[in-house]
């Protein structure tokens, strides 16, 4: 017995010498032992050579706690640029009116001295609406009264095949979209193009694209009746007849209070959900349909979806939207990010559409909205009488009257009304877009 602990006890001394002799020991195979030895656990985690996830960004309370039939969703340039990158027109209306005049070039439809001047007027950032306004007149002369299909063949031109040019993150982001408007929200678009029609094509389901000079369908669509279908304020390039930059392009809708009224009804009552929208809001089209009528802007709760970017021009962005009761929220720091973050967003949202409707009178654009579902905690089964009847005599003991009245919501924005916004204010500023999305 003695001997083996002697025998034992000599193998781990001199175990321990030849631990201290390598410690000291300044070659490299010692040296690469021991390094790997120490961050054992540093390749567990990157054992394939990549970092650890990013940390999901959280969802906003008052906006996750929507549901689908309180959200008008508005789609801008980001939205299509994600969806199909490898088209310039679909990232600015910069990008939109170089390959209108690319195409007309080709075309043979300008002389070399007009071809110059609008070129000159995208290098200088002139007001793009008004140049864009300008390349289509240019393009669609009148002969006898009928419009020439030039400006037609060009826009087929621009956004010709997008399916094929779809990747898979813009499909995820469509496929967000589809979803919520499947559950009851409402879609407008400031987008020329059809890349959500097309997708749900795509998918067995037929959505329906509208513009402003079908009054009767607008009015439907304002009015809940027309769920599936896109609303494109601008138009759409398939129907180039409808296409219109301008809200003199649109007089029959202006001109009729039951459409104007349906329609500006929907901002004071329901939530928009800004999805790649940089300065959509200073759009002189929007700004005619939905705001310039509507009262204290700053009392309602809007939402708009942005890249964080640029630190400084993010929190003027927040400031300069907190005036028209939208709330700026960054879904992450890379464009990437936001595929991820709506998919999420829209689980919640779809889940609680599930899950019952607001309590009769409830306000659907507040904070009320945004605690609808709130509950109290179900009580837990007891373990036993005895030990029920121990606690209820202590909670009873302890138990004794606040006399504090409940809390109350303090609004965080004053309901001041900002002055009028200026007609064409930021127009020059929609090719922006992209870097704000």
């Amino acid at each position: 017995m003695s001997s083996s602990v002697t025998v034992a006890k000599l193998v781990a001394q001199h175990s321990v010498e030849v631990i201290q002799e390598l410690s000291h020991t300044p070659c490299d195979t010692t040296r690469n032992w021991m390094a790997s030895t120490v961050s054992l656990g540093k390749e567990t985690l990157l054992e394939d050579g990549m970092p650890p996830a990013k940390k999901p960004r959280k969802l906003l309370p008052s906006l996750k706690t929507k549901k689908p039939q309180e959200l008008v969703l508005v789609i801008g340039t980001g939205i299509s640029a994600a969806v199909a990158p490898q088209v310039p027109a679909l990232k600015s209306w910069k990008g939109l009116i170089q390959a209108l005049l690319d195409a007309a070039i080709d075309f043979d439809l300008l002389e070399d001295e007009e071809s110059k001047r609008f070129q000159k007027c995208l290098h200088e950032d002139k007001n793009l609406v008004h140049v864009a306004h300008d390349l289509i007149q240019k393009l669609s002369p009148r002969t006898s009264n009928v419009r020439s299909t030039f400006f037609k063949d060009c826009l087929y031109e621009v956004f010709d095949d997008l399916e094929s040019k779809m990747e898979d993150s813009g499909k995820q982001l469509l496929q967000s979209v589809l979803h919520l408007m499947e559950n009851g929200a409402l879609v407008l678009t400031t987008n020329f193009d059809n890349l959500l029609e097309l997708y749900a094509a795509h998918q067995g389901k037929h959505l329906e694209s509208l513009d402003l000079t079908d009054e009767k369908k607008v009015l439907e669509w304002a009015q809940e009746k027309r769920k599936l279908s896109v609303l494109h304020i601008h138009g759409v390039y398939t129907n180039p007849s409808g296409i219109v930059l301008h809200p003199a392009g649109y007089q029959n809708v202006l001109r009729n209070t039951e459409v104007m009224r349906e329609i500006q009804k929907l901002y004071e009552n329901k939530s928009f959900l800004f999805l790649g929208c940089g300065w959509t809001v200073d759009d002189t089209t929007f700004q005619a349909l939905f705001l310039e009528a509507v009262k204290h802007k700053s009392d309602l709760e809007h939402f708009m979806l942005v890249r964080r970017g640029d630190v400084d021009e993010f929190k003027k962005l927040r400031e300069n939207m907190l005036d028209k009761g939208i709330k700026v929220i960054s879904y992450g720091d890379e464009y990437a990010d936001l595929p991820e973050y709506f998919e999420r967003l829209t689980s919640e949202i779809a889940m609680r559409g599930r899950t019952g409707v607001p309590k009769e009178g409830q306000q659907l654009n507040g904070s009320a909205a945004a605690h609808a579902e709130v509950k109290a905690p179900e009580p837990q089964p007891c373990p036993g009488p005895e030990l029920w009847q121990g606690l209820l005599g202590q909670a009873q003991a302890r138990q004794q009257p606040s006399g504090r009245p409940e809390p109350t919501a303090v609004p965080l924005l004053s309901s001041t009304e900002p002055g009028p916004f200026r007609q064409g204010r930021g127009q020059d500023r929609a090719s922006t877009d992209e870097h704000l999305v």
